[in-house]
Formats: structure tokens, sequence, C-alpha cells
């Protein structure tokens, strides 16, 4: 297989080695380059030689370069071919649950191994091919982020909708004795893994020697018509699996010197628990699956608070808009900064998420639409501030596919995205 070349990078090493846009990248160093990882491993060392194809012959191109730099090649795509997508129908999967009428992109379900090590995205290795896994091995290639859900084999079938999911656990050993670093993210659904299912799980991974888990409580939207029928978490359950996760991370903290096993900070809200310490939380290693935000941000507020004089002279009024979840935990968080900026007056707003019908309480899933909804009409001072975990990545678009150009337009004031940030989160307040 072969690599189509899209452009050269001007004074790059591959320009001046006379490499041209059109031609097809074949091997470096006499091994094949199929998609971005071949590329970027192989093209690390200082002496190289290209296999180069003008369609017609392939010709010897040898480059000598500062071990590291890039040579210079623009392909179409950053992963070089297609994304790989999931070929499974798992009973809990958000993206079944969406509403119709969305933006294509996200109905697509990756599973993709390489998104896995670039991104941090998780795969189920129930798409991934042997070539995959030598090559991941080969090139130690670290972290792999795994959805297990569970190890029990047939109950893993079960869930995923997918004969082949029990027998894929068997790459997690592979992966784990080729000393592969392994992040592990559990979908925690009741009655289902949880309860000695999940004390199995926990005890399996453990055994392998990984190095994060995640365990979130399963969301479920109001759009379930003809899927497995699931039932949300309440306070009794999510207490008892949060007593379940704890007493185990407390005994790997004993055991290992740390937890391994983290909760969402979901299952706190539900369980009506307060949030733990941000010591507990270790080095936050699961901050991208909602594991300790709450902990980090608060922590962020009160040391980035230590840098600010009392200042009396603001006065002026902002509007943070967040999910109902974090709802009573970003109350705290505004007090703390009221108490340095106290003529500054900060109206934070709960935003049900009626797009998905209820049972969905997080801020990184509140729509456009909603936030129009319940905003309109009210004096949202002279700016709406939200988390940019309600935007895409391009921090243009709702989920919805309402702009952050609509809603500015709706509400009639300038709507201000800012990252899971102590500082960033301040600044947003108190500009003038």
């Amino acid at each position: 297989m072969a690599v189509k070349i899209y452009g050269v990078t001007k004074g790059s090493h591959a320009e001046k080695a006379g490499i041209k846009s059109g031609e097809t990248l074949v091997s470096i160093n006499s091994n094949e380059i199929v998609d971005v990882l071949d590329y970027r491993f192989y093209q690390v060392n200082g002496q190289l030689v290209l296999e180069i194809s003008d369609g017609k012959s392939v010709r010897k191109v040898e480059i000598t370069k500062p071990e590291y730099d890039e040579i210079g090649l623009e392909f179409e795509s950053y992963l070089m071919d297609k994304q790989h997508s999931c070929r499974n129908k798992c009973i809990f999967c958000f993206i079944d649950q969406l509403p119709k009428g969305l933006r294509k992109s996200l109905y697509f379900k990756d599973d993709d191994s390489r998104l896995s090590f670039l991104f941090g995205n998780y795969i189920t290795l129930t798409n991934i091919t042997e070539h995959e896994i030598e090559r991941i091995i080969k090139m130690h290639i670290s972290p792999i982020n795994v959805s297990v859900h569970t190890t029990n084999p047939e109950l893993r079938c079960k869930m995923m909708n997918n004969r082949f999911a029990g027998d894929a656990l068997k790459h997690l050993k592979r992966f784990a004795d080729a000393g592969i670093t392994l992040n592990c993210q559990i979908v925690a659904c009741p009655g289902i893994n949880d309860g000695e299912e999940l004390l199995r799980t926990m005890t399996d991974i453990e055994n392998l020697g990984v190095e994060m888990t995640a365990i979130v409580p399963v969301g479920l939207t109001a759009y379930r018509e003809g899927l497995y029928p699931l039932v949300p978490y309440n306070k009794e359950t999510a207490a008892k699996t949060l007593d379940l996760i704890e007493s185990f991370a407390e005994k790997c903290k004993r055991k290992y010197g740390r937890r391994i096993f983290f909760a969402g900070d979901e299952f706190y809200i539900m369980a009506e628990r307060d949030i733990p310490d941000p010591e507990y939380y270790e080095d936050f290693p699961a901050l991208e699956d909602g594991v300790g935000m709450i902990a980090y941000l608060t922590d962020d507020v009160k040391w980035a608070l230590e840098e600010y004089e009392i200042d009396s002279q603001l006065n002026h009024a902002v509007t943070i808009a967040c999910g109902t979840g974090v709802y009573p935990f970003m109350k705290k968080i505004t007090a703390m900064i009221n108490e340095k900026f106290p003529n500054v007056t900060i109206n934070t707003q709960a935003i049900r998420n009626d797009f998905f019908g209820g049972g969905v309480n997080v801020s990184g899933l509140v729509t456009g639409g909603d936030l129009i909804k319940q905003l309109k009409g009210k004096d949202n001072g002279k700016r709406l501030i939200i988390p940019s975990s309600m935007l895409r990545f391009e921090n243009d678009l709702f989920l919805d596919d309402v702009s952050t150009n609509d809603v500015e337009s709706a509400l009639g004031v300038e709507l201000c995205a800012v990252n899971n940030n102590g500082a960033d989160l301040i600044n947003a307040i108190i500009a003038d």
C-alpha cells in the first residue's frame, strides 16, 4: 500500500530532495507506509531512504536530517486514510440515542486505534486487526485507551451486540504483557455490569496492571425507542456503586500507591455526595472522562484567586450557563470569586437539557437552542459565559447545529466560551 502526497512544505527536506506533490510515498527505510502512525514512526531517524512513485516508476530518495525533524510531506487527511468506524451496537451507545436531523458527523462512531494514541479516544478492540496489534507492540505505542465495560466475555458480547467482543479481551493481555500503557473506561449500567460484575471487572483489570480506569454512569436520553431497556441510576444505586468503586480504589492505593479506579463526577452528583478533595484524584488522569473536573476547577479557581486583590471598583453583571448537575458546585465557585470582586454580579443559570428529553444533566451536552429558550428575555449582563465543552472543536457550533452567532443574536449578549481553567473563568467574569 502507498499514500498519495498532496503537498510538500516549502523549504523542507522533502522539497530539497525533489519530491513533488501528486507523487506517492511507498516506504521509508523499507517499511511500508499505510497511515499516519507509520509515517510518524519511521520518519524520526536521521538517515532515511524513501521510495517515491510517480505512477510510472519508483525511485529512491535519500534524506539526511536531524533526528525527529519533519520530512515535510503533506497528505489529504491527518490519518492519511479513512477513519475506522465502530462495528458494535452497544446497548448504552449514546450516538444511537441522538435525535434525527443533526449533522452527519455526530452519528459517526469511531473505533480507531490510531485516534486512541493521537487524541485519547477509546477503542473497543473489536475493530482492530492483527496488523494493528503487532504494530502497536512493535512501535510501543502508549497509551492505548480501551472501552472495557466488563471482563465477562459473555456479558461483553451481550452489551456490545458483537459475538467477537468477548474474544477481543485477549488483546488487553497482549498489550499489557508487551508493556503498553493501558487506560480503561467502564460505562456502568444498573443491574447489568455493576455490582458483582463490576467487582470482577475491576479485579481483572487490576491484575493486568492498567494505568487508570474511569467508571462513568450510563447516559440516557428520551430517544431510546426500540433500544435495550436500560434504567438510569438513582440516589441509592449510584451511592452503592460509588461505595464499591471507592472501596476497591482504596485497596489499590494501599497496594500500589495509587487508586487506579475513579468514579465520574456524575456518580457523586446522583448520590448527592460531596466531591472528593483534589488530592484524591492524584494527577487528574481522567479529566476528559468527567472524572475530577469539579474538584479540578474548584482548586484551580482557588489558586488563581490568590493573584488578585479585593477589587470593589468593578461593577458589572455576567451570566454563567451550565448543566443542572454541576450547578450547585458552580454556585460555590462563583461565591469564591465574588469574595474578591464583590460588586460583580455573577448570575449562574442551570440549563435544563430539553433537547435530549431530560435525564442528561452535564454541561457539555447543553445545546444552543436550550440556551436561547431558557435565557431569552432575561438580563444576562454584559457577557454570557459557557464551558467550551458545549461547542465542537472549532468553537462555533453547539450539538444542535445552533451557532455561537445565533445565540449572541437571539440573546443580545456577547458569548464567551472558557476551558475548565480557573484563570480563564475568572478573567471571563471580570473582563471589562
